[in-house]
């Protein structure tokens, strides 16, 4: 059942045995999860202006990948990467299945991807995301967490379609 109000989404979120733990990449509902992710991201970007990550790319050693599950159920995913500065780190691959998006799960997965920022002693973390309508709910997700747009960083170039995003850490 998709989450129509903010209360309802709440009550939802307090219906769940929510957690998260380092993602099987060889799991069939995460690999499914992913091809959903990328299939998306296309949906609403052009092809040169998506970023999100096939399922192989997530084998990089220099991301952590996690997956978010209610019981056995997955139902989101997000990945923190190491920036080449050794001192930052970008989110990748923030997703949350359709049927419970605006229920509070984006905000405990970003939590916990910050929590994993701060213990990794970055100084900032930084993200790219889309600049079309579909993406402001994460925008707003992201705003609400501190973060404040910027110019592109680590390989991304200026792009239209997409919005660069910081916070520092403490």
């Amino acid at each position: 059942m998709a989450c129509k109000t903010p209360r309802r989404a709440a009550f939802l979120l307090s219906e769940m045995s929510i957690s998260i733990a380092p993602a099987n990449l060889d799991a069939e509902d995460f690999r499914g999860l992913i091809g959903a992710h990328k299939a998306l991201m296309l949906e609403t970007s052009p092809p040169e202006s998506s970023h999100a990550l096939k399922i192989d790319a997530m084998r990089a050693p220099d991301l952590t990948v996690w997956e978010m599950r209610d019981g056995e159920k997955l139902v989101g995913c997000g990945a923190l990467k190491s920036l080449s500065d050794g001192k930052s780190g970008e989110i990748k691959a923030m997703h949350t299945v359709a049927q419970f998006r605006r229920g509070g799960l984006g905000k405990s997965m970003l939590r916990h991807i910050l929590s994993a920022a701060n213990e990794r002693y970055y100084s900032r973390i930084y993200l790219e995301t889309g600049s079309q309508p579909a993406f402001q709910p994460a925008r707003g997700l992201y705003e609400s967490h501190g973060f404040v747009t910027c110019g592109p960083f680590g390989d991304y170039k200026e792009d239209p379609h997409s919005v660069f995003m910081v916070k520092a850490l403490a």
